[in-house]
């Protein structure tokens, strides 16, 4: 994937967030480097939106220092690394790791730390519903940047 930042220092902090319910807390530790709008079909499914907002955090680590054990996690079968983490309280989307490109995925709406880069780009625009948000001038990919 490009580096929609390339001048950028890469950095190691560490994120804070939560579930809807306040039952499950989690922290990320990492190299935040991306942050997208994806207005995939599974993203809108998987949101009840038009779109995801995804904060990705490379060669980082996440630990769940509340309420591990009501996590639930689903993968769509066809997939190549699609899936959804989430508390079975309350249902909301917590981090989850994607292993298959050494990254944490944080739905950055179960952040409580303030995210550290703005969103960097609309993906998978092609896909998107006519309804959908559009009203901001970040660049838009049918895909995932080159």
């Amino acid at each position: 994937m490009e580096d929609l930042a390339p001048n950028r220092k890469y950095m190691s902090i560490t994120l804070k967030g939560s579930c809807l319910c306040g039952s499950i807390n989690y922290e990320v530790t990492g190299d935040p480097q991306r942050f997208y709008h994806c207005h995939c079909r599974r993203c809108r499914k998987a949101t009840g939106t038009g779109h995801a907002t995804n904060l990705m955090m490379m060669n980082a680590t996440l630990d769940f220092t509340q309420g591990e054990t009501l996590l639930k996690h689903y993968k769509v079968p066809q997939a190549k690394r699609f899936s959804r983490q989430f508390c079975s309280n309350c249902g909301s989307a917590v981090a989850r790791i994607v292993p298959e490109i050494n990254a944490v995925v944080i739905p950055a709406g179960s952040l409580d730390s303030e995210a550290p880069i703005r969103p960097q780009a609309r993906i998978f625009w092609d896909s998107r519903s006519d309804w959908s948000c559009d009203g901001d001038a970040l660049p838009r990919y049918a895909e995932y940047p080159a």
